[in-house]
Formats: structure tokens, C-alpha cells, sequence
């Protein structure tokens, strides 16, 4: 039985480490075009670049949290502040 937990813990970690560095690079990919596409009048869309990763980061951090992985909800958290930060940025622009 320990051996099950064990290997579903290992799974998660794997699971959430995966998605949380597809994430980061996903945000920085973001966080990197945006004042190109600003320039270039794409604001509409990078706003809905920002709301796809909002959505999908909370989509995960839920399931982080449902699992009780306490680390990755804070990373998520983190990852999510930024992103709303960004998308105020944009707004006052």
C-alpha cells in the first residue's frame, strides 16, 4: 500500500513540476512579446494571452490543491499574481 502512495506521489510531483515549468515558460514567453504586441496595437490580444494562462494556471493550482501539494498552489498563486499584475498594465495603457 505505501508503495501505491508512493508511487502516486512521485506521479503528482512529476505532474506539477511538468505544468508548473510549461507555466513559467508560458508566462515569460508572455511577459516577453507584450510590449511588441502593445507597439504593434495587438493589446486585445495580448489580453486574451494573459486570460488563457490565468485560466489554465488556475486550473491547475485547483488541482494542486486537491491533491494537497501546498508548494505548487503557492508557486501557482505566484504565477497568477503576476499575471493579473500584467493585465492591469495593460488596461492603464
Amino acid at each position: 500500500m505505501s508503495d501505491d502512495r508512493s508511487d502516486q506521489a512521485r506521479d503528482d510531483f512529476a505532474y506539477f513540476s511538468g505544468e508548473y515549468a510549461q507555466a513559467l515558460q508560458a508566462l515569460k514567453a508572455i511577459e516577453d512579446q507584450s510590449s511588441t504586441l502593445l507597439l504593434l496595437g495587438g493589446s486585445d490580444d495580448l489580453r486574451t494571452f494573459i486570460d488563457q494562462f490565468i485560466e489554465m494556471a488556475s486550473r491547475v493550482r485547483a488541482a494542486a490543491e486537491d491533491k494537497n501539494e501546498a508548494n505548487f498552489v503557492e508557486w501557482f498563486d505566484e504565477l497568477i499574481r503576476k499575471a493579473e499584475t500584467l493585465r492591469g498594465e495593460i488596461v492603464r495603457q
